[in-house]
Parts: C-alpha cells; sequence; structure tokens
C-alpha cells in the first residue's frame, strides 16, 4: 500500500522582551535558578497579571508579515492543567479568540519550487517553567525562571507531506521571526522550539489519519530525524495490525526514536475559560497601520531585490537573503566594491567556509564587510589575483593587518604584470621542462589543453602566485606555439 504523510507544526517562538508577559520579572536567559520569578509568575494568593504591551506589538507584526487576519478584540483564557512547574495550575493562553488568525507562508523546497502552507493562527500564551533532574537525586528540583516568558505559538495548517518540507517552513519561520526582530531563534537555549503532528493515511483517502505530536523538538535535523522515525512507526504498526493511538511522543536523538509520553488531550480537557483578571485586548486599527509601517523588508522581498537590482541567481539570493544579518554584510560587502557578483561568490565561499569551520556567526566574523570589500576591490583593479587574494584573507582572518591593503604592502603581494618579466621567467620555466616542450609540440591539439595547463602551474609556481594569471596563459601560449 502506498501512504500518504500529513504534518502539522506548532512552533513556539520567544518574545523579545525584556520583562515577562504579565509580570516585571527579568527573561535573561542563563540566570540563577528561581531568581527571575515574582509572586505573578508562582501565581500567588492576590497578585493580578499586567499585559506586556510589546508581546502584543511584536504579535501583531508576525500576523501582519504572513497576511493574517488580526484579532481586533482578542481575549485570554486559563488552559487549566497541573504539572509542578506551573504552580498556578493553568497556563494563560489564548483560544477562541487569538490575536493572529489564518494567514499562510511561502516555502522554497529542495527543488526550487515554491509551496504555500496555511497559518491557522498564532496566540500569545506564557511559558511553564522547567522540571530539573540531574542534580536531585530522587527528586526533581522545579527553576521558575522560565515561568509567564512570553511565547507566540504558531499554529500551522497541515500541509506538508514530508519531512523536508516541514524543515524547510520550520527554517522559513526561524528567518522571517528573526528578520522581523520578534524572537531571536536561538533554538539551543529554548527560543524556538516545535511540537511535530504526525499521521498518515492510505494514498487518495480524504480523511486524517490518526496523529501523534512530537513534543519540543529543538533543531531542524531533529525535526527530520523525528518525523521520519514517526512516520515509519506509524506505517510498521498499521501494516502489522495495530492502531495509532492518538498521543504526544518524546524524541530521543541518542537512539534515533520516539517515545510514549503520555496520551493527547483535547481542548476540552483543559476546561478552557476566560481569564477574569485580564480584560479582552482591544486593538484600534490606527495601532495596526503604524506596526505596518514599522516592518523591515522581509525576507522574501529583498529575495527578488537581490535578483532584480544585483542580477543575482535565485539560489544565490535566496541563500544571502535567509538571514537578516547575513543579507546585510553581503550588502556592505556590494556597496564597498561594487561588484554584487563577486561580493556574493566571497561571502558564500571564502567567508561562509571560514565561519562554519570556526562555528561562528556572520556577527563574529573575524574580516569585516569593510575589510572584505577592500579586498574584492584589489582583485578588480588587478593588484592580486584571486590565488593571492585567497591568502591577503586568511591574513585578515588572522588578525595580521586591519584591511587588505596593508597586508599586501607587508607581504609584497603585488601582482607582477611586466610582461618582460613573466616572459624572462617563462623562458627559464621552458628551459627546465624542455622533454614536456617537446611533447606539447610533438602532441595534437586535444592532448595539449591538459598539457598546457602543467606549464601554467610551473610558471604560477615559479612567480608565487604573483604573475598576472591573464599575461601567463597569453604569453605562454606564444612562446609554446609561436
Amino acid at each position: 500500500m502506498q501512504w500518504e504523510i500529513v504534518i502539522g507544526l506548532e512552533i513556539h517562538a520567544q518574545l523579545t522582551t525584556a520583562s515577562k508577559i504579565f509580570s516585571g520579572s527579568a527573561t535573561t536567559f542563563g540566570a540563577e535558578p528561581n531568581t527571575q520569578a515574582s509572586l505573578v509568575d508562582l501565581g500567588m494568593p492576590g497578585s493580578l497579571p499586567v499585559l506586556n504591551a510589546l508581546a502584543v506589538k511584536n504579535a501583531i507584526k508576525f500576523g501582519l508579515a504572513v497576511d493574517a487576519e488580526i484579532g481586533m478584540t482578542n481575549v485570554f483564557a486559563r488552559k487549566n492543567y497541573f504539572y509542578p512547574d506551573l504552580p498556578k495550575g493553568y497556563q494563560i493562553s489564548q483560544m477562541e479568540l487569538p490575536i493572529v488568525g489564518k494567514g499562510h507562508l511561502d516555502i522554497t523546497l529542495e527543488d526550487g519550487t515554491v509551496k504555500r502552507v496555511g497559518i491557522t493562527r498564532a496566540h500569545l500564551e506564557e511559558d511553564a517553567g522547567k522540571s530539573l533532574h540531574e542534580d536531585f537525586h530522587g527528586m526533581t528540583g522545579i527553576d521558575l525562571n522560565r515561568a509567564g516568558t512570553p511565547l507566540l505559538e504558531i499554529v500551522s495548517e497541515p500541509d506538508m507531506r514530508s519531512a523536508k518540507e516541514a524543515v524547510a517552513y520550520a527554517k522559513t519561520i526561524h528567518s522571517l521571526v528573526r528578520y522581523l526582530g520578534i524572537c531571536d531563534g536561538n533554538m539551543a537555549e529554548g527560543s524556538l522550539r516545535c511540537d511535530c503532528n504526525v499521521s498518515v493515511r492510505p494514498k487518495g483517502q480524504t480523511e486524517f489519519g490518526t496523529r501523534c505530536e512530537i513534543k519540543n523538538v529543538n533543531s531542524f535535523r531533529f525535526i527530520e530525524k523525528a518525523i521520519n522515525h514517526e512516520v515509519q512507526r506509524q506505517i510498521d504498526l498499521i501494516e502489522d495490525g495495530g492502531a495509532v493511538v492518538q498521543e504526544t511522543r518524546l524524541y530521543d536523538p541518542n537512539k534515533d526514536v520516539t517515545r510514549s509520553m503520555r496520551s493527547k488531550e483535547e481542548a476540552n480537557d483543559y476546561r478552557y475559560f476566560p481569564d477574569p483578571d485580564l480584560l479582552p485586548v482591544v486593538i484600534e486599527p490606527a495601532f495596526i497601520e503604524a506596526v505596518r509601517g514599522e516592518l523591515p523588508e522581509l525576507p522574501a522581498q529583498k529575495r527578488e531585490r537581490f535578483e532584480s537590482q544585483f542580477g543575482l541567481s535565485a539560489y544565490d539570493a535566496s541563500v544571502l537573503s535567509a538571514q537578516r544579518e547575513l543579507a546585510d554584510y553581503f550588502e556592505q560587502v556590494q556597496q564597498s566594491c561594487g561588484d554584487a557578483k563577486l561580493a556574493a561568490n566571497w561571502v558564500m565561499g571564502e567567508l561562509s567556509s571560514l565561519l562554519n569551520k570556526a562555528d561562528l556567526e556572520i556577527d563574529q566574523s573575524p574580516v569585516s564587510a569593510t575589510q572584505l570589500g577592500g579586498l574584492i576591490q584589489r582583485i578588480q583593479d588587478n593588484t592580486i589575483s584571486g590565488k593571492i587574494a585567497k591568502m591577503v584573507f586568511e591574513a585578515l582572518a588572522n588578525g595580521e593587518g586591519d584591511s587588505a591593503d596593508a597586508i599586501i604592502e607587508a607581504k609584497g603581494l603585488k601582482q607582477v604584470t611586466d610582461s618582460g618579466a613573466i616572459e624572462a621567467m617563462l623562458d627559464e620555466v621552458l628551459a627546465a621542462n624542455a622533454a614536456q616542450v617537446e611533447q606539447y609540440r610533438a602532441s595534437d591539439e586535444a592532448k595539449r589543453g591538459k598539457m598546457f595547463g602543467f606549464f601554467v602551474g610551473q610558471a604560477m609556481k615559479a612567480s608565487k602566485g604573483k604573475a598576472n594569471p591573464q599575461q601567463v596563459n597569453e604569453l605562454l601560449k606564444k612562446k609554446l606555439e609561436g
């Protein structure tokens, strides 16, 4: 039997506010346990929540970016359940009247095709605390620093049909919230987490299969692996005569398996009701338009501009616009050197390789955009060859000089363009390889190409890479065939 995979994602994006969604407690990551929890966060009797206006504004930004309906009147509700790290016994969330309604997001797949994924809603809610097990033998510690941290839960339609589509969607959301500046996207610190709802059904069937939710997956690689494992588990189960049970599961990356966590609750199990301590949030149209006016150029708009303004390929524009910081860096290099294609090649080539090897982000680059732009200028005006440029780039990365010019001068790397000097050097190379010269001249045209490369290599080696490659090629050809 052929199976179709059905995937919907719930992404929890931690909003970049200095304080929590209903209290003045800080949201700084890594603080000592229980040093950032107030009476409101602990749900102490008599304490009242006060809504953080910036969380509302950030949610509206997201809604506008995905062409969604903005809930002009949205309501906070109590989602009742008990966990040790949720001392109130309920989580303040939104249910029937969320702040962001239906919208959509276009994602680019690996083969270059674009797919539209529906967004069901995005609602504001508070995070819970965290249970600690490692340092408490036979007991559990509770850290309530995260309790009350503002989250935007982004719920997609079940529109994805493979793990790779799910990853493409998650990456697009990650890029978007970072562009908007509403979430830092740090998945290792839990700033962006994903619940994956997965089911399978016979191909051609319209009715959905029973879904399982894989909770709190915090890397793109794990999203793909967890979904692929869960899909195969469900197919094996059904084909062996069993039935999928609706439940919440956890992904174990060490064993590459999902395992049961708890039965999946339905909405009515949570006994949602409007929070009596929080008034409905009424948003004026003028406020929405003011927020719209603050939106930055978004990834899709930037990608299109890179193609039309700079003539970049769709692939190059897509890579360079994926991260706002990378796009800004590229544009600074382009402005400095005036050549978008060379700038793109260096940013996507040598610079990206350097950052990947050193596990650095673009804002930690040891080579600034101005320095790289200056280096490319020296390639453009023939001061250095492309090969020498890589040496200068490495020297810049190692902090051996403030600019490409300083390094070129200090190391004596200026390109040799004196025809007389190059000819003299070529004469020495040909004399030292007389047998190969005879062999070249006795060969037919088909064999000469590879042999010609040998002489070019010897010439560049003799000049320590400083001879102008174009002149070497032209003069060498004349000497060998003249």
